[in-house]
Formats: structure tokens, C-alpha cells, sequence
């Protein structure tokens, strides 16, 4: 064999040996029946662009305590990145991000309210409905007045709040009212649902039509009576990322976030239903 036949040996050799230390590299997971890797699994946090910053949050009062919660395990799930929320009745949320207030992402708790961020072409994305709540009448404990159905509100001496017709809780309300044929004065009625149901915290009122998601997260001090006709009055929550996001990104997997099963587990232990 010539030097150069020799030479020519020694590179092809050196060829096969670097091209099997790459594919070596490059399986360092076993791989399962289907041919897949099954070396460590990537985590939410590092698929996709890196996030950064803050996401704002603009969301019903009725998703508070849940989204809270939610807010700081997306926070874990994303070093550096904090949920700064905006907590309030859907109806005045959508105005003012049609206003123009800074916000990344929008929750409403009803289509329509969704329809005024939409009709503006403030929406980024489609909006998604990802749960779902009905009503409940919110008594004081013990229930003093012995409320046991939707008509018992109309009963005399009955004090009811109710939340104002423009936002989600309010046109809900009336919705149930129409279906058990009941008429009644409200003695008040409130910008969103936490404030109807502070009224009866506070003893200012012998009910309130609230969300029942609201009555299970403050059984510590009321009561609730489930009524037939709030079957009638299921609000869908719709959300999407916002088309003048300052953290689109952000914006993104914030949304993404909400609508998984790790999300969708405290939403359901919060007493929302599933879409």
C-alpha cells in the first residue's frame, strides 16, 4: 500500500469514528417502543422563547382567589417573570382596555363582555373558553331568613343584592330571576360580584345572587342555597392575549398556562366547570 492509499485509510477511518461519537452525542435517551426519546422530558418553562418581565393580567373579580393561585405557579414555572392582576367587573375591564390600558391579557367572565375587547380589535388572539360557573343564592350563616329557593327573595323584608345588569354576575342574575318568574327590588347593586357578596359578609343584606365559586371560597362566613334555575344562567369565561400587549410573549403563555391540566385542576377545586 502507497503512502498516499495509507493516508486515505487513516482519514475515512477517522470519518466513521467522529461520525459515530456525534450520533452517540446526539441519543443520549434511551428510546421507547414508538422510537421516541425518553431521556428527561423538557419543562414548560424552558420550551419556547425565554420570558421576561411583567404579564398584566386584566380578570373577572369571580376568577381572583383561583387566578391568584394560578399567578405564582406560573411565576415558579418562569423565574424573573412576574403576574401583576387587575381583579374587577368584566364590563369596566373591557372599557378600559379599550381605552387603551396597558394590559397583556384578557379573562372576562362572559362572552359579551369579551364581544367589546373583540368588536374593538383589542384581541390578539381568539378568544377561549376555558371554564365555566353558575349562580348560587349567598346567604349569612345559618341562613336567618330561611331562604330555600330563588322566589324566597321576593319574600317581604327580604334585603337582596344584586350585581348591575352591565356585568357578567348582574345580566346573570336577571336571566335566573325571568326563568323562576320572580320580580324583585334589589336594595343595592354592585360593580361585580365581590362587592354583592360583601354585602351579605357584612350583614347589609339577607342575600345575593353570586357565583358559586365565590360561596365556596368564603363558606368560612356564608351560607349558599342552590336554586334550579341557575341552569339557566351559565356564564362562559372566555380569555386571549391582547393586541397592544406590552409582553406578548408573556401574553402567550400566560394564556397557554390557564388552559392546562395543571390550571385546569385548581380551576375545578375552586368549584369552576369544565367548558
Amino acid at each position: 500500500m502507497t503512502s498516499t492509499m495509507r493516508r486515505a485509510a487513516v482519514a475515512s477511518v477517522a470519518a466513521l469514528a467522529l461520525a459515530g461519537g456525534l450520533s452517540a452525542c446526539g441519543s443520549s435517551g434511551s428510546k421507547s417502543a414508538s422510537g421516541s426519546e425518553s431521556g428527561p422530558a423538557s419543562s414548560s418553562a424552558t420550551a419556547g422563547p425565554k420570558l421576561s418581565g411583567t404579564v398584566t393580567v386584566f380578570a373577572a373579580a369571580s376568577l381572583q382567589g383561583a387566578f391568584t393561585d394560578l399567578g405564582k405557579k406560573f411565576e415558579a414555572a418562569y423565574p424573573g417573570v412576574k403576574v401583576k392582576f387587575n381583579f374587577g367587573g368584566s364590563s369596566a375591564l373591557a372599557q378600559s382596555i379599550v381605552s387603551g390600558a396597558p394590559a397583556d391579557v384578557f379573562a372576562a367572565a362572559s362572552p359579551a363582555t369579551m364581544k367589546t375587547v373583540t368588536d374593538a380589535k383589542d384581541a390578539a388572539s381568539d378568544p377561549k373558553v376555558f371554564v365555566r360557573n353558575t349562580l348560587e343564592i349567598a346567604v349569612p350563616k345559618g341562613n336567618p331568613k330561611h331562604i330555600s329557593s330563588l322566589k324566597d327573595l321576593a319574600g317581604s323584608g327580604v334585603k337582596v343584592a344584586l350585581c348591575a345588569k352591565e356585568v357578567p354576575c348582574g345580566a346573570a342574575a336577571l336571566t335566573a330571576l325571568k326563568a323562576g318568574a320572580v320580580n324583585l327590588t334589589p336594595v343595592t347593586l354592585e360593580p361585580d360580584v365581590k362587592g354583592a357578596l360583601t354585602k351579605v359578609e357584612l350583614g347589609e343584606v339577607d342575600a345575593s345572587l353570586v357565583y358559586r365559586t365565590d360561596v365556596q371560597a368564603d363558606a368560612a362566613k356564608i351560607d349558599g342555597v342552590d336554586f334550579p334555575e341557575a341552569a339557566k344562567a351559565v356564564n362562559d369565561y372566555p380569555i386571549a392575549t391582547l393586541a397592544k400587549a406590552p409582553n406578548t410573549n408573556g401574553a402567550a403563555a400566560f394564556v397557554a398556562y390557564i388552559q392546562s391540566a395543571e390550571a385546569k385542576q385548581v380551576l375545578t377545586a375552586a368549584g369552576f366547570q369544565a367548558p
